[in-house]
């Protein structure tokens, strides 16, 4: 099963309203929409956590199944278009381009990328990706900073 954050998940998360266990935290993060259940809990063995915890998780509203994102159709995937808005729209598409980018290249900072992959994870819109962009180019050095350098800035 695939598993995804919801806006409720986030701003629990964000602001510790409920109470999580720090395995638990841990694992809520690594719930994208892409991870299976099976890839969490592989990743997080060595904190314990369990599929009761993601049970819980889900039960408490912070975690919602969704399709298997091969399943899905891109135009199921794409955000509907915004009449009035064009630069947010533009800005929505930038923005899903280079989230995926800058969760991975945080993720593969291990243990020194887990506050990065949090910031990662709490920015909610391209300018807050932006605010992070210096920091995370410090961290991942400027070669692999430019795949997202072009998701923000292209």
């Amino acid at each position: 099963m695939i598993y995804t954050k919801t806006e409720l998940g986030q701003t629990a998360f964000q602001s510790r309203s409920v109470a999580l266990t720090p395995r638990q935290r841990s694992a809520f993060i690594m719930f994208d929409g892409k991870r299976s259940t099976e890839e969490v809990l592989n990743a997080t063995a060595g904190l314990n956590v369990t599929a009761e915890d993601v049970t819980h998780m889900v039960a408490l509203g912070l975690l919602v199944a969704t399709a298997t994102p091969a399943a899905v159709p891109q135009q199921v995937l794409a955000p509907a278009p915004i009449a009035d808005a064009p630069s947010t729209q533009s800005e929505q598409a930038q923005y899903l381009k280079a989230y995926p980018i800058a969760t991975r290249l945080t993720a593969n900072l291990g243990l020194r990328g887990f506050r990065f992959n949090l910031a990662v994870e709490a920015a909610g819109n391209l300018a807050q990706l932006k605010e992070l962009a210096p920091k995370i180019k410090d961290a991942v050095g400027p070669e692999k900073f430019k795949e997202l350098q072009s998701a923000l800035y292209d």
